[in-house]
Formats: C-alpha cells, sequence, structure tokens
C-alpha cells in the first residue's frame, strides 16, 4: 500500500452524524502500518450530541491511533516547523472549516494543523459534509478546489430531495483519494 510507513495528520470537525464512518476509516488507516497523528477541531472535542459524548469519542480514536490528541491551536502549530506529516486530512470537513480554511482563518486546532502543514508543499485532503455545499460554500470549495496541493475525497449530495444543498463525502474513497493526493493527482470521478 502506498500509505504504509507515512504520518498521516487526521483532522476531525464538528460533523458529529460521520462519526462511527470516520472511526471505521480511522481502523483502516491503522491497519495499513501508519502513524496517525489526531488532531480535533474544539466543538470535535468537547460537544456531547445525540450522535454521542465528547469523552467517548476521544477515547476512541486515541485508542484506534494510539497517539495522543491535538487539542489546542498551540499544540497544531509544530506540524509546520516540525515538517511531522507526509499528508494531512480533515475528515470530516464541516462547511465552517471549509470556509474558514478558503478565507485563511485559523482559529481552530485544525485549521492551524492545515496552515502548518501546507506551508510543506505536502497535500492536504478534504472530506467534505456540510449542508450548504451547493449554497453558500460553494464559492469556497471552488477555491479549494484551485489551491494548490489541496484534494477531495469524491462526494455527492446525500439526501437531495429533502437537503437539496447538502453534500457529504464518500468516506470509502478516503483511502485511494490520499493515495492519489500523495502521488499529487486529484481522485476521480470528484463528484459522485
Amino acid at each position: 500500500m502506498k500509505l504504509k510507513g507515512k504520518n498521516i495528520g487526521f483532522a476531525i470537525t464538528g460533523s458529529f452524524c460521520t462519526f462511527d464512518n470516520i472511526l471505521k476509516e480511522l481502523e483502516k488507516l491503522k491497519s495499513e502500518d501508519v502513524n496517525i497523528v489526531p488532531i480535533l477541531s474544539f466543538h470535535a472535542s468537547s460537544m456531547d450530541t445525540r450522535f454521542g459524548r465528547a469523552a467517548d469519542f476521544k477515547e476512541k480514536v486515541k485508542a484506534i491511533t494510539g497517539n495522543e490528541l491535538i487539542l489546542t491551536i498551540e499544540d497544531a502549530e509544530p506540524i509546520g516547523p516540525g515538517n511531522m506529516l507526509d499528508i494531512l486530512v480533515i475528515a470530516p470537513c464541516t462547511g465552517n472549516t471549509l470556509a474558514k480554511l478558503s478565507a485563511g482563518i485559523t482559529d481552530t486546532p485544525v485549521l492551524m494543523a492545515a496552515k502548518a502543514h501546507m506551508r510543506n508543499n505536502k497535500p492536504l485532503v478534504i472530506s467534505v459534509s456540510t449542508n450548504d455545499a451547493l449554497g453558500l460554500n460553494l464559492t469556497n470549495i471552488g477555491v479549494l478546489m484551485n489551491a494548490k496541493e489541496i484534494y477531495f475525497v469524491p462526494f455527492g449530495q446525500d439526501n437531495a430531495m429533502q437537503k437539496t444543498k447538502s453534500m457529504i463525502a464518500k468516506t470509502e474513497w478516503l483511502i485511494p483519494a490520499m493515495e492519489y493526493a500523495l502521488e499529487g493527482i486529484q481522485c476521480q470521478p470528484l463528484i459522485q
């Protein structure tokens, strides 16, 4: 596998409905003999929701990755100067994070990790999960798609009839998208 032996940053933001799928992808990645550096947004690390308790989720992520969680901006900043990662994934990437990343805002551990990592000209992979991908965030997705070293996990509408602007990444494509990104290629077809 192309990911074997790689240092992978895995940044998680607050699209809580996707957390079960994200944990499955973390387990798949870990089985491929990689080092996973987990990074959680403030919301992902602190909010209890109908999908589960934050403390339980953090325990699961730590158990799967075998590494301490990065939970602060200060702890995420050394990722860049230390050239710590081969690739960084934001999965799930909420509309809020998309908008801030597109605008260059760095006010969460995930955004600091992305900014720090991108200074090394290495791939950043985005796994979209937002209710307004075909609304206000469409512009932000377009900006990021045209940015150097940023790649997307293929995504599509998750409930076109009831949530007409909502799109979500196909998490089963996460690992292939990462492999392609390491070669400088956007995984296709992008919209599914």
